[in-house]
């Protein structure tokens, strides 16, 4: 069955993986882990432990592989503009100790 999910972290495509996602499945492009808090459809950063699903155990680190049998992947868990600001940040930082890299 096919599936339009991208990596949370890289946006880079997930097609060549089967659902479900297991917990030791890793992005192809960036090797981000993918059975995670933030790549879910029940993630919320704006509601106590930010997860929508009461039976949910809480997971204190959300970007760590977890065993969350709640876990759904989400199609919209890529945030460009998040990244974008993250890649402005680090292009800051990198001018402010003349990193040329």
């Amino acid at each position: 069955m096919s599936h339009n999910l991208v990596c949370l972290r890289c946006g880079g495509s997930l097609s060549a993986l089967s659902l479900p996602l297991s917990r030791r499945d890793q992005c192809p492009e960036c090797s981000a882990d993918l059975h995670v808090c933030k790549m879910c459809i029940y993630f919320d950063k704006s509601v106590p432990r930010q997860c929508r699903e009461d039976g949910a155990e809480d997971v204190t680190d959300k970007d760590r592989p977890n065993f969350c049998d709640w876990f759904k992947p989400s199609d919209t868990a890529f945030d460009s503009a998040a990244n974008t600001e993250a890649d402005a940040a680090k292009d800051a930082l990198a001018a402010l100790f003349g990193d040329d890299n």
